[in-house]
């Protein structure tokens, strides 16, 4: 009888342990982030920050992506509680065409996959030279010189 109840015990305490979702013990600077217009065959980086609200050290398991352009790499190090880490995230931008890819964050101790987003449009190399000349000629309204006194 006591074994059943010790067995039972334990059991009921794993599911409470799992049952805690990531967003209880990590925070995440944004879940979505946008790299805007981008060149073709220019590769972009961008370094999710992962706030650890826990009071234990955070282990991320591991860091996947859904697609194979993308690259994720996870902090090695626990982060301490009251500490930030780094996800980094690295896209490819082979392909001519709006983005959008998941990247899906493994915390130890957590059953929850947490997911983040990049999101962006790649350009070809004459495309994007036109962009950049657009974006520079475009001044905003305000930028008009005051008289000075």
């Amino acid at each position: 009888m006591k074994k059943l109840l010790l067995v039972a015990t334990a059991f009921v305490f794993t599911l409470a342990v799992s049952a805690q979702k990531a967003d209880e013990v990590a925070k995440f600077n944004t879940e979505s982030y946008d790299f805007g217009k981008v060149k073709q065959g220019t590769p972009v980086t961008y370094e999710f920050e992962i706030k650890n609200i826990s009071d234990k050290p955070l282990v991320i398991e591991s860091a996947t992506a859904s697609c194979g352009c993308t690259v994720p790499q996870k902090p090695e190090e626990p982060i301490e509680p009251g500490k930030v880490g780094k996800l980094k995230v690295q896209y490819n931008a082979a392909a001519v065409a709006p983005f959008t890819k998941d990247i899906y964050v493994k915390i130890s101790g957590i059953a929850e996959t947490k997911t983040v987003h990049i999101t962006g449009e790649v350009l070809s190399q004459e495309a994007f030279d036109i962009y950049q000349k657009e974006k520079a000629n475009t001044k905003p309204a305000d930028t008009k010189e005051k008289p000075k006194n």
